[in-house]
C-alpha cells in the first residue's frame, strides 16, 4: 500500500527506477540537488534544473508547470552521491504567485515505472515561502529511502542554495529564473504512451498530475506553426511570431513586442514601444531571414501543431487566397493515424483558445490600469483643473482605453472566427469515442476491434466565447478515477438545482460516461459493476440493466457493498502479485482480464470503515491494473470521515452533472466551464448502442 508521509517521516524504496510526480495547481519550477554523505553540494554541476535538466540518473522538467514528472535511476547514481533533494520554487517575474501560502498544498508522489505509488507527501503549513525542499532520497547502509522534508525558504532559490552551501547560490538562482522565463513561451509536454518508449510528438494539456513527455525526456520541440497563417522561421527554443500583427525583427533575448500595437525592433534591455506611439512604418528589408527568429509576447499557436506528420500524411488545406487565412482541415495535426491527428488537433484548439483569451484579458487589464493611472495623474495636478484641462485629459485617457480594448477585441474576434471555422470542420469528422451523442457517427456505430486513444467526457468553453465548444478528451486507459459531484451547487445562470434533481442528473451523467466506455472498447474487454446501496439510482441505471451489459445486478445494501469491494480488491491483489513476480500470465483459470469499472452511487451510504479503506485502495492501486472508479457522491455527505477521505477526492477527476466552471487549463489557469456529454432528450441512440454492445458480447463469449 502507499505510504502517506508526514514531515520528517521516511519510507524504504524497493525499486531503483522511480518517478516523482508533482502536482501544485499553479506552475512551479522543479529542480534537484545531489549531495555527498555529509550533505554537501559540490557545485552547480550537481544541480539539475530547467537550464540543465539532466544529470547521471536524474532528469527534471525543462519548464515551469503545474504538474511534473522527475525521472530518477538510483542504480545510475555516482558512488559519491548519498542524497537527492527535490526542490520546488515559484517562478519569478512572470506575474504568478509569489508565495506558496497562496496556493493549494503541493502534492508529491513517488511511483514505480509501472505507475504503482510507493509514497506520497502533501506539503502543508507553507506561508511566505517561495522555495521549498520537498523530498529527500537518501542512501543509508546500502539501501535507499525517501524522507518528507517540507523545508521552506522565504528568500526563494537563492536562500535555499545558500543554505545548502553553494557559493554561487545567487548566480545559479538567477540562471534558473532566466531559463524558466524563456521556457514560458510555453511548449507543453506531450502525454506518455503505452507503446514502448515512443513519445507522441504532439502537445496535450495536462489536466491531471500524470502528464510527461518530450520536454521531460530532454527532446527539443520543433518550432511552432501558427494555425492561422504561414510558419514563422526560427530555431527550437526561440520565441515564435505572434499571429496578432507583423513580426518584429530581432534575436533571441530581445524584449518581446507589445500585443497592443505594432511591434518595434529594439535591443536587449530596452523596453518595447509604447502602445500609444504612432504605428511604425513596416520596413520590407526587416523581413526575417532563414535561421532568424521573430519576436512576440505570447505564442498563441499550438507549439507542436505541425502540418508535416509521419505516414500516412495528414490532409492538406487548399491554398489560401492572398490576404486570407488558410482554410481549416480536419486532421491537420501531427499523428500516426487520423484518430491521433484529430486528438492532437482538438487539444491544439484548446490551447489556442486559452492563449488567445489570455492575450485579450491581458490587453483589457493593461488598458484599465493605464487609464486609471492617467486619470489619477490628471486629478492630482491642480494646474490641470484650470481651463478645463482635466476634462480634456480624462477624455483622452478614456479614448485611449477604448482604442486599446477595441484593438484587442478585434484580434480576439479574428482568432475566435478562425477557431470556430476549425471546430465546424473538426466536429463532424470525429470518431465515435470523441463525438457528442448527437453526432451522426453514432448512427453507423459498430463495436470496435481496438481501444481508441482517448474518450470524450464533455465540452469546455470560456465566458467570452460561449458558442465555441472544445471537446474535453482524456486518454485511455483511464489513469485516474472520475468523481461525478452530486452536491448542491449554484448554476451559472444564477438558478438553484434541487438536491434530488441534482443527484438524478449526476447518476444519468455517470450512466452516459459508462455507456460510452462500454461502446468504445472491443467486445468483452470492459466490465461495469455498480454499487447502489439504497437503490436510489435504479431509474438512471435502466439502460444498462435492460440491455444486460452490467457484470451483474447493482449491489444493494451493506452486504452488496462488502461483496463487490472484496472481489475487486482481490482482483487488484492477484494482478499485482503476478506482475511483481514477473509472471503476468500466471493468473487463475477463467480470470477476467478485461478492464473493470466500479460505479459507486450515494457514497458513503452503506459503507463502514473497512469498506472505505477498500475503496481508497481501489482508487490508489486499481488504475495501474485495470480497475477504475467512478464515484457519484456529495463530498459534504462524507465529512464525518474527516480528512481521511481527502486523498480519495484529490485522486479523482471531478466532473459536474450541470455546467460548472471548476476546471482550469495548465498554461494560463483560465476557469473553463465544463458541460457533461449527455444523451439528447428523447433520443434512442444510447439504447441502440448498448444493444449492439450486448449482442457483440454474447457473440464474443
Amino acid at each position: 500500500m502507499t505510504a502517506e508521509l508526514v514531515r520528517g517521516q521516511n519510507h524504504p524504496l524497493s525499486q531503483a527506477r522511480l518517478e516523482i510526480r508533482v502536482s501544485a495547481g499553479k506552475p512551479v519550477v522543479a529542480a534537484a540537488t545531489l549531495s555527498d554523505e555529509h550533505g554537501k553540494v559540490h557545485g552547480m554541476e550537481w544541480v539539475a534544473h530547467p537550464g540543465a535538466p539532466t544529470l547521471p540518473g536524474l532528469e527534471v522538467s525543462r519548464q515551469a508547470a503545474a504538474d511534473h514528472r522527475l525521472a530518477v535511476d538510483l542504480g545510475a547514481m555516482p558512488e559519491a552521491v548519498h542524497r537527492i533533494s527535490v526542490l520546488l520554487a515559484l517562478p519569478t517575474g512572470v506575474g504568478g504567485p509569489v508565495r506558496f501560502g497562496g496556493l493549494a498544498a503541493p502534492f508529491l508522489a513517488v511511483t514505480g515505472l509501472d505507475g504503482s505509488e510507493v509514497a506520497n507527501y502533501t506539503i502543508t503549513g507553507l506561508e511566505a515561502e517561495s522555495a521549498v525542499v520537498a523530498l529527500e532520497l537518501y542512501r543509508r547502509q546500502g539501501a535507499w529511502k525517501v524522507r518528507a522534508v517540507g523545508q521552506g525558504y522565504a528568500g526563494g532559490l537563492a536562500d535555499l542554495f545558500t543554505d545548502q552551501g553553494l557559493p554561487e547560490a545567487h548566480q545559479l538562482a538567477a540562471g534558473i529564473n532566466d531559463a524558466v522565463a524563456q521556457g514560458l513561451a510555453r511548449s507543453v509536454q506531450a502525454p506518455r504512451t503505452t507503446d514502448g518508449d515512443r513519445t507522441r510528438h504532439a502537445a496535450t494539456p495536462t489536466l491531471g498530475a500524470d502528464q510527461g513527455g518530450a520536454a521531460a525526456q530532454g527532446a527539443v520541440p520543433p518550432p511552432p506553426v501558427s494555425p492561422y497563417g504561414t510558419q514563422a522561421s526560427g530555431t527550437p527554443g526561440q520565441p515564435p511570431a505572434s499571429p496578432y500583427g507583423p513580426p518584429a525583427s530581432g534575436t533571441s533575448g530581445q524584449s518581446p513586442a507589445s500585443p497592443y500595437g505594432p511591434s518595434a525592433s529594439g535591443t536587449p534591455g530596452q523596453p518595447p514601444a509604447s502602445p500609444y506611439d504612432p504605428p511604425a512604418t513596416p520596413d520590407p528589408s526587416a523581413a526575417p531571414q532563414p535561421g532568424s527568429t521573430t519576436g512576440g509576447p505570447v505564442d498563441y499557436s499550438h507549439p507542436r501543431r505541425q502540418t508535416t506528420a509521419p505516414p500516412p500524411p495528414p490532409p492538406t488545406a487548399p491554398p489560401a487566397q492572398p490576404g486570407q487565412p488558410a482554410q481549416p482541415v480536419a486532421g491537420d495535426a501531427t499523428g500516426w493515424s487520423m484518430d491521433e491527428r484529430l486528438y492532437n488537433q482538438v487539444w491544439g484548439m484548446f490551447e489556442d483558445l486559452a492563449r488567445t483569451m489570455a492575450a485579450y484579458r491581458s490587453a483589457v487589464d493593461f488598458a484599465d490600469s493605464r487609464m486609471e493611472k492617467e486619470l489619477d495623474q490628471a486629478l492630482s495636478d491642480p494646474r490641470s483643473r484650470i481651463g478645463g484641462q482635466s476634462d480634456a485629459a480624462r477624455e483622452a485617457a478614456r479614448a485611449k482605453h477604448t482604442q486599446l480594448v477595441d484593438q484587442a477585441r478585434t484580434a480576439l474576434d479574428r482568432d475566435l472566427a478562425q477557431l470556430a471555422a476549425e471546430a465546424d470542420v473538426v466536429e463532424p469528422a470525429l470518431p465515435a469515442a470523441y463525438a457528442r451523442w448527437d453526432n451522426p457517427v453514432w448512427h453507423g456505430y459498430r463495436v470496435p476491434m481496438e481501444i481508441p486513444m482517448a474518450l470524450r467526457l464533455g465540452d469546455l468553453h470560456l465566458p467570452e466565447a460561449p458558442q465555441l465548444r472544445i471537446p474535453m478528451l482524456v486518454r485511455l486507459p483511464l489513469e485516474r478515477g472520475l468523481w461525478i459531484d452530486s452536491g448542491r451547487a449554484d448554476s451559472l445562470d444564477g438558478s438553484l438545482t434541487d438536491s434530488h434533481e441534482l443527484k438524478r442528473l449526476a447518476m444519468e451523467s455517470a450512466v452516459a460516461h459508462a455507456a460510452r466506455l462500454l461502446a468504445v472498447y472491443p467486445a468483452g474487454e470492459f466490465t461495469v459493476h455498480v454499487i447502489d446501496p439504497a437503490g436510489s439510482g435504479g431509474q438512471a441505471l435502466v439502460p444498462l440493466m435492460q440491455t444486460g451489459v452490467l457484470a451483474g445486478p447493482p449491489a444493494l445494501g451493506a452486504a452488496g457493498v462488502v461483496d463487490v469491494l472484496a472481489r475487486l480488491t482481490q482482483r487488484v491483489d492477484l494482478v499485482q502479485m503476478a506482475v511483481r513476480g514477473g509472471a503476468p500470465d500466471a493468473l487463475p483459470p477463467g480470470f477476467d482480464t478485461s478492464e473493470q469499472l466500479l460505479i459507486v452511487n450515494d457514497f458513503p451510504h452503506g459503507f463502514d470503515d473497512r469498506a472505505v479503506n477498500q475503496l481508497r485502495y481501489l482508487a490508489d492501486e486499481g488504475p495501474a491494473v485495470g480497475v477504475h472508479l467512478m464515484m457519484v457522491a456529495d463530498r459534504e455527505e462524507a465529512t464525518a470521515y474527516g480528512p481521511l477521505l481527502d486523498p480519495l477526492w484529490r485522486s479523482l477527476l471531478r466532473l459536474s452533472p450541470v455546467p460548472d466552471d471548476h476546471l482550469a487549463d495548465p498554461w494560463v489557469g483560465h476557469a473553463w466551464t465544463y458541460e457533461p456529454s449527455l444523451v439528447p432528450q428523447g433520443s434512442q441512440v444510447l439504447q441502440q448502442v448498448l444493444n449492439q454492445v450486448a449482442a457483440a458480447r454474447t457473440k464474443y463469449t
